[in-house]
């Protein structure tokens, strides 16, 4: 066969998208302060926009004669959907951030405490030296011989001022494993005897449950053995972290869903995303004859116009997602939690016809405001799990799960075969490793660990 070149025609069909479609696939998957961001820095490059605050409306229609150049024309008709973005929805509106004391780190409050104690020169820059060494549990991960190294003071020294260190607050700090952190918190609390004891020789027995093995060496009953384990679970574990400051995040929702009657209200939060306006100044600005100004503000127009378009288009895509969630989980918002059906990303898209990629970038990063409180958009997809009677999500079962060993009795507790069983006679028949895994996810301790007296 003789090889060759050639020119063929050949139809082909394919699916490119345009950075305008790129942008709005962004811009769906984007939660609120995410896109507030994005807005706000649209501002700061857009002379054409601005952020509209408390100051009265201001529309164009009222400033006399208007041109009849194209450009102009089209500026002012574009006014009327980018004005006033964030319309008010009727309700009022919560806005949600958590509650964050400003106050000093870990390591400043213990500054603070050591600056005023009366120590030699060499101890304190021992303690400087180990406060530094902490983590943000209040652990000291480094040698003795490291900090004393690091100090240049001597091996006396640093244990001196390990001991002031150990003697601050928050009880434990300054520890270098669980059973001596655990040990001058319980020293600090009073503790004595067997709750001492089980510290310092049982620790690993008590966290597999060996409570008669316990009771055996220390020549004691269980019951007491368990009287001592609840003292010793009411120490802090990490005593550091109620000091360290922790990572604030901020959670917005955008769609508020409220019972009317018999009835379920879907509203879009307009106040998650900022306001935006036209800049007057640039309004007066482009009729005038400077061609260049004029050919940067038509850019600028068609940019802004990209990004609202793509905001609006967010906007509807959220709420027809969501309008489909509550008509599928209507008995969770009617009833509360333990009702969720099952439903998955492929019954949404079917039922309001996008792919499911792009409901899953709408839901992605978003809440919702309920009754019950405010909840991701992901809570309410649950898979199905077959049952005797019918189908079930696992939200229903995990339900089921707590009420099962909310009412077992905590001196004989219900192992996961048990539980498995007590779900059959409520028809829901799962596998006993299911049941682990959901007892594990909704951090219930198996069953050696909820013995109690």
């Amino acid at each position: 066969m003789k090889t060759g070149y050639g020119l063929e025609l050949v139809q082909t069909q394919r699916l490119s998208l345009t950075p305008e479609m790129k942008q709005a696939l962004t811009v769906l998957q984007m939660s609120a302060l995410e896109l507030r961001d994005l807005i706000l820095e649209e501002v700061q490059e857009n002379p054409l926009i601005e952020v509209e605050e408390e100051y009265p409306e201001e529309t164009l229609e009222s400033e006399g004669e208007r041109d009849d150049d194209e450009l102009l024309s089209f500026f002012l008709d574009s006014l009327e959907p980018l004005h006033d973005l964030a319309r008010s929805t009727g309700h009022e509106s919560r806005m949600y951030e958590p509650s964050s004391s400003a106050g000093m780190s870990l390591r400043d409050y213990l500054m603070a405490q050591a600056g005023v104690m009366a120590v030699s020169k060499a101890e304190r820059a021992a303690i400087l030296a180990i406060i530094g060494s902490l983590d943000d549990n209040g652990y000291l991960r480094a040698d003795l011989s490291e900090i004393s190294r690091i100090s240049r003071q001597t091996l006396d020294a640093v244990e001196k001022a390990l001991r002031v260190v150990q003697s601050l607050d928050p009880a434990g700090v300054g520890a270098r494993d669980l059973r001596e952190c655990l040990l001058l918190q319980a020293r600090a609390a009073g503790m004595t005897g067997l709750e001492m004891r089980i510290i310092e020789s049982h620790l690993e027995d008590l966290a597999r449950g060996r409570y008669r093995k316990i009771a055996r060496e220390e020549n004691t009953t269980v019951e007491a053995v368990l009287l001592a384990k609840g003292s010793i679970l009411k120490l802090n574990p990490k005593p550091g972290a109620a000091v360290s400051p922790a990572p604030v995040s901020f959670v917005v929702p955008e769609v508020v869903v409220r019972k009317a009657g018999n009835e379920l209200r879907v509203e879009f939060n307009d106040k998650a995303i900022p306001s935006i306006r036209w800049n007057r100044w640039y309004t007066d600005l482009v009729r005038g004859n400077d061609r260049e100004a004029r050919l940067f503000l038509r850019r600028e127009l068609r940019r802004a116009q990209n990004l609202l378009r793509c905001i609006e288009q967010r906007k509807a895509t959220l709420i027809r997602v969501v309008e489909a969630i509550v008509s599928r989980q209507k008995s969770f918002f009617l009833k509360g939690p333990g009702s969720l059906e099952p439903l998955t990303l492929k019954d949404i898209s079917q039922e309001i016809g996008m792919h499911e990629s792009t409901v899953s970038r709408a839901v992605s990063n978003k809440y919702v405001d309920t009754t019950y409180g405010v909840l991701p958009l992901k809570t309410f997809f649950s898979p199905r799990l077959k049952t005797s009677k019918s189908a079930l999500s696992q939200d229903s079962v995990k339900s089921k799960i707590i009420e099962i060993v909310k009412t077992e009795d905590v001196r004989n507790p219900l192992g996961d075969r048990e539980i498995c069983r007590e779900l059959e006679k409520l028809g829901i028949k799962v596998a006993r490793r299911t049941v682990s895994k959901y007892r594990a996810e909704l951090g219930i301790m198996p069953r050696s660990k909820r013995k109690s007296v």
